[in-house]
């Protein structure tokens, strides 16, 4: 018997049970149950509804039919860690039953150096009376296909949750940082030392017994290209590592077995360890059965030498203990203090490439200052570029087995870093010399961690893509076991940057974001009209003309450490309206947009318009985020009315010259 729905539960408006919030594009296997999908809360799936089961077994997750089995194992980690879990998934919120149950839940979830919240209804998506994507293990528990839910809302549907980087999921849930290693062709110890300049990256060997000194908060993941059904899409697939134990076999030899976790719930292991594997006749009976005893539902154990030859690559979550330090995967040493700042890389400005190009020296420069020596961890993290297509070119054009450019959705970057023994140098200089440290190569990845050992001083970071005039923003983060200083070295930026062509005529608007008034948010919420509006004409004289008319900058002034996610939207302003009036219909679609919402200092526009009247509204992508920002609009002036104005000129200094002569003659 099921309990019946309250009426007035509440009902997310941004995030609806629509199909807009399932699909993205409609390319993956989940656009078949389009008509079938229908949302049900959870005491319409059960009984007796809850978060979390009484035996923890029984919460790991359980993959659905949503291909995000990257997400799933990151969630090991809270697992693991009730102090992560209490941070995501704050406790005491009322539950099904509970008096004050209305609904709703809400989790935390780390996006581009801030903690963000996320509020969902408990509407889930389902097919028949059952989920349709992930959930527990135990089917009455719903915190994994609530938070499913919750990570969908915040990347904009379920469908981009289809394939992705077990690392971003990692930094994602716990604000940290995660490495990831290649298993295959690790080459000879010379390669990896020497390393080509125009890899993916430089090949490193990881061996668990580093990791001993760290174990019990560790997280540690695997890719597998060859299971049955991960194979099929040409994709690889994640398992969460549980744990490694060695032990001696029955003739003396020690063997080390890793027990691992499939998040599809079933054992699909057919190695020398699975279930009645030639593997255990050569172990103690009391050791096998003590082994074995460890496996639940979907867990499997394999040796390491399988291990190393069938898995492909490994991602390491850093522990992150109670106080919110991580911990060294290198030396177990707690990084207790923290560093990060914002930039962002400007086409014909501060996105000069790679070391290859001349204009390397034009990219965003930054100082960090070490007080005592220690161990240093700099990791260079670009923001999410969210588009239409992303889902789609993940899905239809899977990178085959052993490609060296499995994640081209991020453009390759890379961090290097100079020690500098005064603020002033000579910067050629420096620039021609080997860096002291660097992440090596570009890499096709969101994050990229340099590590090393400092001694006191001053160290010039530069952080670069690899192909000259690659556009994007990102976060600085520095974790450190003694106390450093992170700063942007300032660098004259231009107001606009307008072509040479023609002449342009720019405006300056002050603006503010007042809670309860003018902070809106984005066109994702109701109250995205409350936004300022600015109201700018283009025109006749513009007919005929190429290229680009019309620029915009947003600028936020605020300092890089309060950087809100920014954009705007142009809107066509309605025939017949006022100059001082600039309202929109509700209903209206933009004409231009500056979008998705970036945290970074400044955003911009560069588009061609026809003659007529547009309003532009500039947001933060949260409503009720305050702030003031500066408008900049450059619009580009006919060539006739640049003549006629140095025409009027001419004749004012000829007027003037005619009179200076009448006075003088008298």
């Amino acid at each position: 018997h099921l309990s019946p729905v309250r009426e007035g539960l509440f009902e997310d408006p941004v995030f609806p049970c629509e199909e807009s919030s399932l699909f993205s594009d409609y390319s993956t296997p989940i656009a078949k149950f389009q008509d079938d999908i229908t949302w049900l809360r959870p005491q319409e799936i059960c009984q007796a509804p809850t978060l979390f089961p009484e035996n923890p077994n029984e919460g790991h997750a359980k993959q659905g039919t949503l291909g995000d089995c990257w997400f799933l194992c990151a969630l090991t980690i809270l697992v693991k860690n009730q102090h992560l879990m209490n941070k995501v998934l704050p406790p005491a919120q009322a539950q099904w039953g509970d008096k004050g149950y209305r609904g709703s839940f809400l989790f935390c979830l780390w996006q581009h150096g801030h903690w963000t919240e996320v509020t969902v209804d408990d509407r889930l998506p389902c097919i028949g009376s059952k989920l349709c994507f992930s959930g527990c293990q135990s089917p009455t528990a719903f915190w994994v296909a609530l938070l499913e839910k919750a990570y969908a809302k915040l990347l904009g549907s379920y469908e981009r949750l289809w394939a992705g980087q077990v690392s971003e999921a990692l930094v994602d849930l716990t604000g940290g940082l995660a490495e990831s290693w290649s298993l295959r062709d690790c080459g000879t110890e010379e390669d990896q030392c020497q390393g080509s300049p125009d890899s993916d990256r430089v090949s490193r060997r990881l061996d668990l017994d580093l990791l001993q000194e760290v174990r019990e908060g560790l997280a540690v993941y695997i890719s597998h290209c060859s299971l049955p059904g991960a194979s099929e899409l040409g994709q690889s697939h994640a398992l969460s590592v549980m744990d490694w134990v060695d032990v001696r076999t029955i003739e003396g030899r020690t063997v080390r077995l890793i027990h691992i976790r499939n998040p599809w719930g079933r054992r699909c292991w057919e190695g020398a360890w699975r279930d009645g594997g030639e593997g255990w006749n050569s172990l103690d009976p009391a050791c096998r059965m003590d082994l074995l005893g460890w496996t639940q539902e979907g867990q499997f154990w394999v040796d390491e030498t399988e291990f190393l030859s069938q898995f492909d690559n490994i991602t390491v979550g850093y522990p992150i203990n109670d106080e919110g330090h991580l911990q060294s995967i290198y030396s177990g040493e707690l990084l207790t203090h923290r560093q990060q700042t914002g930039g962002r890389w400007v086409r014909g400005h501060s996105a000069g490439g790679c070391r290859n190009n001349s204009s390397y020296s034009s990219n965003p420069k930054f100082w960090l200052r070490v007080c005592e020596r220690g161990e240093v961890l700099v990791s260079l993290l670009q923001h999410r570029r969210c588009s239409r297509k992303t889902t789609a070119r993940r899905y239809a054009h899977p990178p085959a087995e052993g490609s060296r450019t499995q994640h081209q959705h991020h453009p390759a970057i890379a961090l290097h870093m100079w020690k500098v023994e005064k603020k002033r140098f000579n910067l050629c200089r420096i620039l021609n010399s080997p860096p002291c440290a660097s992440t090596h190569c570009h890499a096709y990845e969101r994050e990229v961690v340099l590590h090393a050992h400092l001694e006191p001083g001053f160290h010039l970071l530069i952080p670069s893509t690899f192909l000259k005039g690659v556009e994007g923003s990102f976060l600085i983060r520095v974790f450190s076991s003694s106390p450093t200083s992170l700063s942007a070295i300032k660098t004259p930026v231009p107001s606009l940057p307008l072509g040479t062509e023609g002449e342009w005529e720019t405006n300056f608007f002050q603006g503010k974001w007042v809670l309860g008034s003018t902070a809106g948010g984005s066109r994702n919420f109701l109250s995205h009209w409350q936004n300022p509006h600015f109201l700018v004409t283009m025109g006749s004289d513009l007919a005929g003309l190429t290229g680009d008319n019309f620029r915009v900058i947003l600028h936020q002034n605020c300092p890089d450490t309060d950087l809100q996610a920014i954009g705007f939207h142009l809107y066509k302003a309605p025939e017949g309206q006022g100059q001082n009036e600039s309202t929109v219909p509700r209903d209206e679609e933009p004409v231009a947009s500056c979008v998705p919402h970036c945290y970074t200092q400044e955003v911009s526009l560069a588009c061609c318009l026809p003659p007529g009247a547009y309003v532009i509204l500039p947001s933060t992508y949260l409503p009720g985020s305050p702030g003031q920002f500066t408008l900049t609009v450059a619009r580009r002036l006919h060539r006739r009315v640049v003549k006629s104005q140095e025409n009027l000129g001419r004749a004012i200094q000829e007027v003037s010259d005619c009179w200076a002569v009448c006075t003088k003659s008298g």
